[in-house]
């Protein structure tokens, strides 16, 4: 599937002369030819699979890939990972599975990337990790399916999406909920009217505080190969190594300057909030600092954002709500729906997923990765819903109402906010 260096011989042009020479001497009766080869029995043959990298696989990444190891068109090559541990695990994991010995372990992920004979990589670093690590492989003209929350500031937000256009590869964030038939439903019956004209959607953040990355007590540092702490902060400010801080909520999650739960949990909620309005190229204009429990953010034609922790019907983790005119529909986890009227419903059978499996999220990245096509949780959407969510934690911060520019991509007439848009990188890792 690797378009990059047409001077040499691609890898499925290679596959082709070696299978066409090996059934030359297999007419001869000089060797057999696996059905896996041939794509015989339910195989995929080898031309046509897409071949994998994995980058920082822990709880949440090892789960990602064991719903691409489902997929039979999908072939695990390698695993990078500061820990030894975790490369371990991934080699095993990924050995039985194709009952091979050779899945290569790196701890530079550039190593990885430098491979040309993988098409594609699963980032499941933390967030420290997410943007930087996808550009790198973007530039290395690998697609990539990227855990969330992908950016840790507006403009890496910015910086993402312009990398994905300019190389053209195909960006899936981890945003599965927009390939659950439930979550599609309502988000469908938002943006094409059947509530009416739209006048709020709410989202439920994981908290409403603004975390700063902190610091904890020095701890001797482990040798490189079996923890790398330099490559493990990567592009984040220098701290000492502690041991808390490799697993865990610890100030990766924190977004970087400025983060916290309408980041964590917002990539998701406010996601599906964008795509329900059809604003998956745009973002509220003004945000609120919490008041009475809520956020409240305000898009250019009135439409209203409401973040707020309570006052769900119990549907499960990740609730969503959007209102119009005519009528409201709400979906959480339970992969269940409530409707203001049973008629926004009538002739439909919408399927009941329980949780929020990745595995149709993964299945539409593949799809998109052979037909070149836009993924649903696409760079472009994920730039602007996390845009919403970086501006909220602003907000927060400074406590006060900020007001923000789509054109400029800037805060109007507000220092401070505009110095929360990014931050400094560490060495050598800026893009």
């Amino acid at each position: 599937m690797n378009s990059r260096r047409p001077d040499r011989l691609s890898r499925r042009g290679f596959l082709r002369t070696s299978v066409g020479a090996s059934l030359a001497a297999s007419a001869f009766g000089a060797m057999p030819i696996p059905s896996s080869a041939l794509g015989r029995d339910g195989h995929v043959p080898p031309s046509e699979r897409i071949t994998l990298g994995g980058i920082g696989i822990g709880n949440r990444g090892t789960y990602d890939l064991e719903c691409f190891l489902e997929q039979n068109d999908v072939q695990f090559l390698a695993v990078c990972d500061v820990k030894a541990a975790r490369r371990d695990a991934v080699k095993k994991l990924a050995n039985e599975k194709y009952g091979i010995k050779d899945c290569a372990q790196y701890r530079d992920f550039r190593e990885l990337l430098d491979r040309d004979d993988i098409d594609a990589v699963l980032i499941a670093t933390g967030p420290n990790w997410h943007a930087t690590a996808a550009m790198y492989a973007a530039r290395a003209g690998k697609d990539m399916y990227c855990e969330k929350p992908c950016t840790k500031n507006i403009s890496q937000s910015l910086a993402l999406a312009e990398t994905m256009r300019r190389t053209g590869r195909v960006f899936q964030a981890g945003t599965q909920r927009r390939n659950l038939p439930h979550f599609a439903f309502a988000c469908e019956l938002a943006r094409t009217g059947k509530l009416g004209k739209m006048h709020t959607v709410y989202a439920h953040p994981m908290g409403m505080s603004a975390l700063m990355s902190g610091w904890l007590p020095a701890e001797p540092e482990p040798d490189k190969e079996v923890v790398d702490w330099d490559m493990y902060l990567g592009p984040a400010a220098w701290r000492p190594y502690n041991a808390k801080l490799l697993d865990g909520f610890n100030f990766e999650k924190g977004g970087g300057l400025v983060g916290g739960g309408v980041l964590e949990w917002g990539s998701h909620c406010v996601d599906l909030c964008q795509w329900a309005l059809g604003a998956d190229g745009t973002a509220p204009v003004e945000y609120n600092p919490p008041e009475n429990g809520q956020i409240v953010a305000r898009y250019e034609n009135g439409v209203k954002l409401v973040l707020r922790e309570t006052g769900w019907i119990p549907l499960g983790s990740c609730p969503v709500r959007f209102e119009g005119e005519t009528g409201w529909v709400e979906a959480g986890d339970s992969g269940k729906l409530v409707l203001s009227s049973p008629e926004l419903i009538a002739g439909r059978t919408v399927e009941e997923i329980d949780g929020y499996p990745a595995t149709f999220h993964v299945r539409d990245f593949l799809d998109c990765v052979k037909t070149r096509s836009q993924p649903k949780g696409n760079a472009e959407a994920a730039c602007y819903s996390h845009i919403a969510c970086h501006a909220a934690n602003i907000a927060i911060a400074l406590d006060r109402k900020v007001n923000y520019d789509l054109e400029k991509h800037e805060f109007i007439g507000d220092r401070e906010a505009n110095r929360l848009r990014s931050e400094a990188l560490r060495e050598p890792w800026r893009i």
